[in-house]
This record gives C-alpha cells, sequence and structure tokens, in this order.
C-alpha cells in the first residue's frame, strides 16, 4: 500500500469535496461532518464523471404517503441519471450489487492522504 498526499485537510473543509488525480485515477474526495472518504470519479451506470454530481441526502424508509429526508450531505448523486451512492461506503442505495469503488483515506500530519493498494 501507497499514500499519496493530495491536499492539506483545511483545504478541504466540511461539506465540501476536491477531485485529484492519484496514478492516474480521478478521485473525490469529501469532507463529511469532519471526516474524510474517497470514491472513484466514475459512475458504474454509464461512467459520468460522478463527482460532478450534487452531494444532498435522500429519503429514508417511511410509511405511505410520508417522505423522510435524511442523511444530508452524506449521499452523492449522479449528474446524468441521478444514480446516488453512499459517500462513506460507496454504495448504491439501491442495490448491494453496484458500487462506486470506495479509496481509504488517512489523515498524516495535516495531510489528507489516499491510500492505493498493490
Amino acid at each position: 500500500m501507497r499514500l499519496f498526499p493530495v491536499a492539506a485537510a483545511s483545504e478541504i473543509p466540511v461539506g465540501t469535496r476536491r477531485v485529484v488525480e492519484v496514478e492516474g485515477r480521478s478521485i473525490g474526495i469529501y469532507n463529511v461532518h469532519g471526516e474524510f472518504f474517497a470514491i472513484h470519479n466514475y459512475c458504474p451506470h454509464q461512467g459520468a464523471e460522478l463527482c460532478r454530481g450534487p452531494v444532498c441526502g435522500t429519503t429514508l424508509e417511511s410509511d405511505v404517503y410520508e417522505f423522510i429526508y435524511g442523511r444530508d450531505q452524506e449521499i452523492v448523486r449522479c449528474p446524468w441519471h441521478g444514480w446516488e451512492f453512499d459517500l462513506k461506503t460507496g454504495k448504491s442505495l439501491f442495490s448491494d450489487k453496484v458500487r462506486a469503488r470506495k479509496y481509504p483515506v488517512e489523515i498524516t500530519d495535516g495531510q489528507v492522504c489516499i491510500v492505493i493498494g498493490q
């Protein structure tokens, strides 16, 4: 595993993101409620730049005719077709079989670092 420093933690405030290139990969780094997460900037549906989509919440399980909004700032929505992905896990909200690739993030000496395996 190798660490790639991509930004100072202070350069990515809570609720923001930054897209970086690491080893030829476009990766979005998100500060979600003070924690950093990284996902591949590629929607598995049809290849859109996923990290150009809005960061939002989603409707939660609820009764008929009841709409409960939650998980604010934890979801990225694909800009092309609206597919939603959990920023913490990369999993889609509609199928356990669909996910965006997630990368581990470490904070080292105030730097946000992406961890890339072999």
